[in-house]
């Protein structure tokens, strides 16, 4: 985390960039937004989710990632959102979708094309980036990369989590993605780092067989020697599996 927060301090120093742009009332709901050098013109578009299991963390930490982003010549979009236990899932999905609203609705303005837009995430972020292309959204982004994330909530309400955010059953029945239908315009990239417990590993595959079944298209890999959290560090790293894939994710938008 150190070096993630580090590099986070040093991208926000050095590209440029508008912060804490507002996209509702409550005071978590901000974005910043980084782009590449030179002219600002319907340039594709990529909001990053972070993770933290919906309790930890903020988009600040994370500014490291629109190094890859505007590398690959778009504007990265990296949101805030409130945390648990003081809302509810229902609090955050809410959120995160009208954050994507705001992108679909003013991302023109700043110079990009709000139809040439993916998402990524990790952890708990990759669990409500699902949330931008499952049945009930609108304008789903073209592609989707999805790093360690947690696509059955069933699990964690016997997990260290459930004294920290006591998932309910009509929340793990609301907000599992893996039972939720998705739509086939968006192409999806997941990852698991392969030092990452089993429990990630068969909810990537199990996800993915799900995303399959719908007429999804899905690539899956594998990141060698990497663990939960050094995995989304090279999301910053050109050169590196995770950092190659979200460039290919953000070019291909």
């Amino acid at each position: 985390m150190a070096d993630i927060v580090a590099r986070s301090a040093a991208t926000r120093a050095s590209l440029p960039m508008l912060a804490d742009v507002a996209y509702g009332s409550h005071e978590a709901e901000r974005l910043d937004l980084f782009f590449p050098e030179g002219p600002r013109k319907d340039l594709p578009v990529h909001i990053f989710i972070h993770g933290g299991y919906w309790r930890m963390f903020t988009k600040s930490d994370y500014s490291y990632v629109a190094e890859t982003v505007t590398s690959a010549g778009a504007i990265a979009v990296v949101i805030d959102y409130a945390l648990m236990p003081a809302v509810r899932m229902a609090a955050i999905v809410d959120q995160v979708r009208r954050a994507r609203q705001w992108v679909q609705d003013n991302i023109a303005s700043h110079g990009g094309d709000p139809g040439r837009l993916s998402v990524s995430g990790h952890s708990a972020g990759a669990h409500l980036a699902t949330f931008l292309f499952n049945e009930d959204s609108t304008h789903p982004p073209s592609a989707a990369l999805l790093l360690g994330g947690l696509y059955d909530l069933k699990p964690l309400q016997h997990s260290f989590l459930e004294p920290l955010i006591g998932l309910s059953d009509a929340e793990v029945a609301a907000f599992s993605p893996i039972s939720k239908s998705h739509s086939s315009r968006t192409k999806v990239r997941m990852l698991v780092g392969e030092r990452e417990t089993q429990p990630f590993h068969l909810q990537a595959r199990l996800f993915a067989d799900r995303l399959i079944g719908q007429d999804l298209s899905v690539s899956m890999g594998v990141l060698t020697a990497r663990n939960h959290m050094d995995s989304v560090r090279d999301l910053g790293l050109r050169g590196t599996i995770a950092g190659d894939w979200l460039h290919h994710v953000v070019v291909a938008a």
